[in-house]
């Protein structure tokens, strides 16, 4: 299929992946993003290989590169420090790193950046307060007032995904695991030259995103899902990580801005049946999001945005192109969305333990393969 006009719901990593990989391909594109400042959190991410393979495919690699650190191994630490494995990552992409840190606002100043140089149009501060999907085509109305009429339109607006309620109101919904995740930027070591990842009841990961700004992230038992004042959360952070190795509690001590952390509780969800009813698909989070256990929630979305494309480009309907887009996908992020929870699980006492060393590289196994 040639020269449709897409809708794209969701400014985030999926969506404008989704964007540039359509516009590559001569489709007209409009994202529409309900967030008017179009703002990330500033903490960083873990990007793997597989990630740099697609942002090859995107044209995108040097500018990715450029804006992040690369790195080749993970290094995996028992609870008192000890480092017991590194786990060296495939090179996917020949003269390029294994792996990149990077800053999430420094990633989105790439994609966004590419988004708009390839042509597609950003509407900020808008929703879709409507999706009517007539067989021959989908009208939208918008949030502003305005209607719009498009060929497609893909949900790419994450976990809590309003797309997704309004085409498939009945499929599964995110599940809080009885875990979270607290995130803080923090001077990088000289010696920082992997992800440093310290198993243990609270696991702790360490990341280089730049030449002197690292950022940890530290996974804690939360069962009963409290909410946390932003008044004295650095401190709360710190006591978090009051029973870690001693490098880990020395660290601790340079958490103290309560605007610089970061705490998400981590739910999780697969969608096991359809992706897509008639001319509407989705994507990313808003179909199997996952724990950050593997770091592999961004990877999976930028991959479907690259394989929706190709099932479009070859397909005669859409609803074909869904599809083979949903054939090619499912296996692999139902593989990162089971097996990052069940490190999780491990972790709080849910389920059994999960050897890490093993877990990442099998992970690496599998990413390695062609999508």
């Amino acid at each position: 299929m040639q020269n449709l006009e897409v809708l794209v719901i969701g400014g985030g990593i999926g969506g404008l992946t989704a964007a540039i990989a359509l516009r590559r391909d001569g489709h007209n594109v409009t994202v529409i993003e309900k967030d008017p400042n179009w703002a990330v959190y500033g903490v960083g991410i873990i990007q793997q290989g597989n990630v740099l393979r697609a942002m090859n495919q995107l044209g995108l690699l040097d500018d990715y590169i450029n804006a992040s650190v690369g790195f080749d191994t993970v290094a995996v630490h028992a609870p008192d420090g000890t480092e017991v494995a590194r786990v060296p990552s495939p090179r996917l992409v020949e003269g390029y790193p294994a792996n990149v840190g990077i800053g999430r606002p420094a990633l989105q100043k790439v994609l966004g950046d590419r988004t708009i140089a390839a042509g597609a149009e950003v509407r900020l501060g808008v929703t879709a307060d409507s999706i009517a999907d007539d067989g021959e085509g989908v009208t939208v109305e918008f949030s502003d007032g305005t209607t719009g009429r498009f060929d497609i339109v893909v949900g790419a607006d994450g976990v809590y995904s309003d797309t997704r309620q309004k085409i498939l109101p009945d499929a599964e919904k995110p599940e809080y695991t009885g875990q979270a995740v607290w995130r803080y930027n923090l001077p990088r070591p000289d010696d920082l030259d992997a992800l440093h990842a310290y198993n243990g009841p609270t696991g702790v990961g360490l990341v280089p995103m730049s030449p002197d700004l690292m950022y940890m992230f530290v996974t804690t038992p939360e069962p009963d899902n409290p909410w946390y004042e932003k008044t004295g959360i650095a401190k709360t952070m710190r006591e978090k990580l009051a029973n870690t190795a001693p490098q880990l509690q020395e660290m601790a001590e340079g958490i103290t801005d309560d605007d610089g952390v970061v705490y998400r509780p981590l739910e999780a969800m697969m969608i096991y049946g359809p992706w897509s009813s008639g001319r509407v698909v989705l994507l990313g989070d808003a179909v199997h999001a996952t724990t950050p256990h593997l770091g592999q929630g961004a990877g999976m979305a930028i991959e479907d945005s690259i394989v929706l494309a190709e099932e479009l480009a070859r397909a005669d309907t859409p609803e074909a192109a869904f599809e083979a887009y949903r054939e090619r996908r499912f296996e692999r992020c139902r593989y990162i969305v089971e097996s990052s929870l069940a490190i999780c699980h491990g972790q709080i006492g849910k389920g059994p333990p999960v050897d890490n060393h093993k877990a990442t590289a099998e992970m690496f196994k599998v990413v390695a393969e062609p999508i």
